[in-house]
């Protein structure tokens, strides 16, 4: 009978950790922002590990090609850019005219692969809004929309606005640029053809509707420290 008890107290004592552990997991979802949300589903708490991002940005339009290939030690800040036979490696933190220049479609080419991640780097710059439902322009699917819109004042985009578009699962599928919070569209495009690196998902097309145009990355690889 003793037996018996006992069987029964630590039953009922794993179950109970196990409950107190799954509401644990669902709270801490819960107290997130929006922004953390979505960076989170993009693998945004791997990020603090990686020591070296490389990857080329592309964009094909009609007949035509470009591209520039990048590598980013964001834990140092170096940045070495790669645009044919022409390579230029400078500090973030100490730039001149030349790699101010050169930085500028840095942070152009980052944020169409780390947009997700900027909800949180940039969130001090930005207002954001939220509509739990409403319409994906390209693909007319029912989903979430978040809306920034960048302050007036330094930054290489003052003022414009963004709206993300995403599902249940918080990744993007959409987004809309609008240059200074204008109402009409600047661009529209898709986010595609994901990928997981080391934990982190990258959406690699972005297209337009009946245009020929794709903007794209190839050669993104990430190194860690384990």
């Amino acid at each position: 009978m003793k037996f018996k008890v006992i069987v029964i107290v630590i039953f009922i004592s794993l179950n109970s950790c196990k409950t107190d552990k799954k509401e644990a997991n669902i709270s801490n979802t819960a107290s997130k922002t929006i922004l953390e949300k979505i960076a989170d589903a993009h693998g945004y708490q791997h990020w603090k590990k990686v020591d070296k991002l490389a990857f080329t940005f592309n964009v094909d339009r009609d007949s035509t090609h470009f591209e520039r290939s990048w590598i980013w030690k964001p834990k140092t800040n170096m940045v070495m850019a790669i645009a044919g036979q022409d390579t230029l490696e400078y500090q973030r933190d100490t730039m001149d005219s030349t790699s101010l220049k050169r930085n500028a479609g840095f942070v152009n080419d980052r944020y169409w692969l780390l947009a997700p991640f900027n909800l949180i780097w940039d969130a001090h710059n930005f207002e954001h809004t939220l509509i739990t439902k409403d319409t994906a322009p390209i693909s007319k699917q029912p989903m979430q929309k978040l809306t920034i819109v960048y302050g007036n004042e330094g930054g290489y985009t003052p003022g414009d606005a963004y709206d993300f578009y995403f599902g249940d699962d918080y990744l993007i599928k959409e987004w809309v640029f609008r240059k200074t919070n204008q109402q009409e569209p600047s661009m529209i495009t898709t986010w595609e053809n994901y990928t997981e690196n080391k934990g982190i998902k990258f959406a690699l097309d972005h297209k337009k509707a009946k245009e020929a145009f794709n903007l794209y990355f190839t050669g993104v690889a990430i190194t860690i420290t384990d």
